[in-house]
């Protein structure tokens, strides 16, 4: 498909959101950048050239004039923070904020909405390897933000129905240089770098690349199907590997102490009942580490196929995130 230059980025100061918008401006297209008022630019956006606008995805109206004059839409707004004691944000990002951004880009009538979902909406295949055909099956087991990300997809996957001219990439668990908050497992990855997780269990996750990933949404803006999602992903990876390959880049001990499964659950357990006591939260849950071992592996041949999307060596990414993290302490 022929699109104009023109694109916008939703949430261009996140993680992957800079990302996409740093993708591109290199690949030379007319670049607006919307994000929120008050704070502090990415540095992977810094210097780039691109359009600012201040905007947030419960405001409408600042959609609305983030998407006017734009024909292609990349939508990266979420919130990560599963650990959160009450769920309402979650949902209120997750699936309000992208059904304002979904009715605004209907208003504005642009001809891409690219939209970030999660490999935690693909359903669980008995094989152990999960498709983009499985439907979401595991809600018994599933924690409030995986269950707020597929309450959003089916939104989503609703407005393609009535005319959205949408394309869902089903991202999983991504690293890389660049990850300012930083996010749960780029802490963990940063932490272990500096040689201060000694301890490993039994956990693994699937997870890629975040500029394939940026890479994987200008594809999908040409070649993808409206109404269809994509399963983007490296492979499946245990934490110890993550955690050994960001230690030994860094010259650091990896992990080494092994921790049982229900010694685990025991201290997740009872670390988010002393955080709930004390009013703190805490990315070590109960949920964190079931979603851990629930989730297997996923089958990425549509995405190399539709879009030829192929991703570089998941390590490389580990280790650029590492140097990030180095750069930035």
């Amino acid at each position: 498909m022929t699109l104009s230059n023109k694109a916008v980025v939703l949430g261009a100061n996140g993680f992957l959101g800079s990302h996409v918008t740093r993708a591109l401006v290199q690949a030379g297209r007319d670049v607006r950048a919307m994000v929120r008022a008050g704070r502090d630019l990415n540095p992977n956006i810094r210097g780039l050239g691109m359009e600012l606008v201040e905007g947030d995805a419960l405001d409408q109206a600042s959609l609305v004039r983030a998407m006017a004059g734009r024909e292609s839409v990349f939508y990266c707004i979420v919130d990560t923070r599963a650990w959160l004691h009450d769920p309402t944000p979650l949902y209120r990002v997750n699936v309000d904020g992208l059904r304002n951004a979904m009715e605004a880009a209907l208003a504005v009538g642009v001809r891409r909405f690219l939209f970030s979902s999660t490999v935690c909406s693909i359903g669980l295949n008995p094989s152990g390897v999960a498709s983009e055909a499985d439907a979401f099956n595991w809600a018994d087991q599933a924690s409030d933000y995986v269950l707020a990300r597929v309450k959003g997809e089916n939104l989503f996957m609703e407005y393609c129905r009535r005319g959205l001219p949408g394309v869902a990439l089903n991202v999983a668990m991504p690293y890389g240089a660049g990850d300012t908050q930083p996010t749960a497992h780029g802490k963990l990855l940063k932490f272990a770098a500096r040689g201060l997780i000694p301890a490993y269990w039994d956990t693994s996750l699937a997870m890629v690349g975040i500029e394939d990933v940026a890479r994987a949404m200008l594809l999908a803006e040409q070649r993808g199907r409206v109404g269809e999602r994509y399963i983007i992903s490296g492979r499946l990876m245990s934490f110890r590997e993550v955690w050994a390959i960001g230690a030994r880049h860094a010259g650091r001990p990896g992990p080494f102490i092994y921790i049982p499964m229900p010694v685990m659950e025991a201290i997740c357990w009872l670390t988010k009942r002393v955080a709930y006591v004390v009013g703190r939260q805490t990315v070590v849950t109960p949920e964190s580490l079931r979603l851990s071992y629930v989730m297997k592996d996923f089958d990425t041949h549509k995405a190399r196929e539709e879009l030829r999307w192929e991703p570089r060596p998941l390590e490389q990414s580990i280790r650029e995130a590492v140097d990030w993290f180095k750069q930035h302490p």
